[in-house]
């Protein structure tokens, strides 16, 4: 597979391209992200489907731009999927023959239930949600997959996106219970497999949505992918002014067409009987990349496979042996300590990816390594892990720093992140785990408990200078030799 990989979605509301680079056979991270409001399906719903002179020349100069920008990145690849308003257009050939000619771009357009899979695709690997129904509502048409226990189980689509029923039901006098209506007979046909409490929510209507539930709610975390947030009425929304849509913090350019994709959305959430929402922040694009990168592994990461981890570590790490001891280290620290200490069975495997990943800093910033490193993690360690976990292996990266063990845990997180005290404990193991690694010896460790002193066999003189006098924040005391 190349290392630069481009994939460029075209939606009737906006064509997209994510650009995509591979640190290693499972590594790899997005590095940049393009997006142009093109509108390809403006007036085509009124039109029997025909796209607009107007719009194709809109989204033929968009293309050739996405063309030059891949090049620029020397993408050796580029992946190019149309959605509902291409390939429901009667033109739709002249259109990508258009395009082959400006750009030189290829193509391909999917169907409904294959746009549905390749959502689904990316939510089931880079969420880390095993369970759930995605929803991606797009301009021209809504994508449902059924997750079960990390597979695609089922996917449909429908003939419901803003655009389409902004065209229909909103242009002119409002009709909103025509539109209930629609949307209603349109969702008859969806199957009792699909009933589930989660709903994965995929796009921008659902990314536009959460955002304005993530303020007024006062969340701590700045980041979509992974949002999660109980599904209230959403009825308010609909029958909203631009003026009020405006205040309650909804964009500009999303302005006309959030009404019409909330009432999808909660139309559908109704009809599976969904309760809570996660937003996710990849999509058919990821879910093109991963299809491809994928493809002799049956669409599905590795058990345990980790790309941001891996990528970070291909990027960052210095020797592939440490990071195996140090995960080895805290693993062997958190079960001698566990039981005594009451620790959270559940943090254990944040611990072990903390561990992974405690010395990337050093490459960055030898003298504020912990730090460096702490934010690192948290800006790029996306994929696979929710909120908690990330904040929490972050935390863990900088509070395994000697001076910050007896301080508090960030209090901007606090909300999200275990006790003070579990992270102390937590953060203590990867204190001791760093210093007796330092010598990048990688002792083998022998540990016996007795009461609460804890003795460490087999650490270096390096390791059992540093540990000298070291006051312990928890309630063991550390003995090495």
């Amino acid at each position: 597979m190349a290392k630069i990989t481009a994939v460029i979605d075209i939606g009737s509301n906006s064509v997209r391209m994510a650009v995509f680079e591979r640190t290693s056979r499972l590594g790899f991270h997005l590095l940049r992200e393009v997006k142009s409001r093109a509108r390809i399906s403006e007036n085509a719903y009124k039109n029997g489907g025909v796209l607009q002179e107007a719009a194709m020349r809109r989204s033929e100069q968009a293309l050739s731009e996405f063309a030059h920008i891949a090049k620029g990145y020397d993408a050796r690849k580029v992946l190019v999927v149309a959605t509902s308003a291409v390939r429901d257009a009667p033109n739709k050939a002249d259109f990508l023959r258009r395009v082959r000619a400006v750009s030189g771009l290829q193509i391909r357009v999917i169907d409904g239930k294959e746009e549905a899979r390749l959502g689904g695709v990316a939510a089931a690997n880079l969420l880390g949600v095993r369970n759930g129904v995605t929803i991606d509502i797009g301009g021209g048409s809504t994508e449902l997959a059924l997750i079960s226990e990390g597979k695609i189980a089922s996917c449909v689509s429908f003939d419901l996106g803003t655009v389409r029923l902004k065209e229909l039901f909103f242009d002119g006098e409002m009709n909103i219970d025509g539109a209930k209506r629609f949307i209603q007979s349109r969702l008859e046909a969806l199957g009792e497999e699909f009933a589930n409490s989660l709903i994965i929510g995929i796009g921008g209507t659902l990314r536009a949505l959460a955002t304005v539930i993530m303020r007024e709610s006062g969340y701590q975390f700045d980041a979509l992918h992974g949002f999660r947030f109980a599904i209230g009425s959403l009825e308010k929304i609909v029958r909203s002014s631009d003026a009020e849509l405006s205040k309650m913090g909804f964009k500009n350019d999303r302005l006309d067409v959030i009404r019409e994709g909330v009432l999808i959305f909660a139309s559908v959430a109704a009809k599976i009987g969904a309760k809570q929402a996660i937003t996710s922040g990849v999509g058919v694009r990821e879910g093109a990349f991963l299809t491809d990168l994928l493809r002799n592994e049956n669409d599905s990461l590795p058990k345990g496979a980790q790309p941001s981890v891996i990528c970070l570590l291909d990027r960052f790490a210095m020797k592939p042996k440490q990071i195996h001891w140090n995960a080895h280290c805290a693993a062997q620290f958190f079960d001698a300590m566990r039981e005594p200490l009451g620790l959270d069975e559940r943090h254990r495997m944040a611990l072990i990816t903390a561990a992974k990943l405690l010395t990337i800093g050093e490459r960055v910033d030898p003298y504020h390594q912990q730090s460096t490193g702490a934010t690192l993690v948290l800006n790029a360690l996306a994929y696979g892990f929710n909120h908690t976990e990330r904040l929490l292996i972050a935390e863990l990266v900088a509070s395994s720093e000697k001076r910050r063990l007896q301080q508090p845990p960030n209090e901007n997180y606090a909300a999200l992140l275990p006790s003070a005290k579990e992270i102390r404990a937590l953060g203590t193991i990867l204190y001791l785990t760093k210093t007796l690694g330092a010598s990048k010896t990688c002792p083998k460790l022998t540990l016996t408990l007795v009461g609460n002193e804890l003795t460490i066999s087999g650490a270096g003189y390096l390791a059992r200078e540093t540990l000298v006098g070291f006051k312990s924040p928890i309630d063991i005391k550390f003995f090495a030799k």
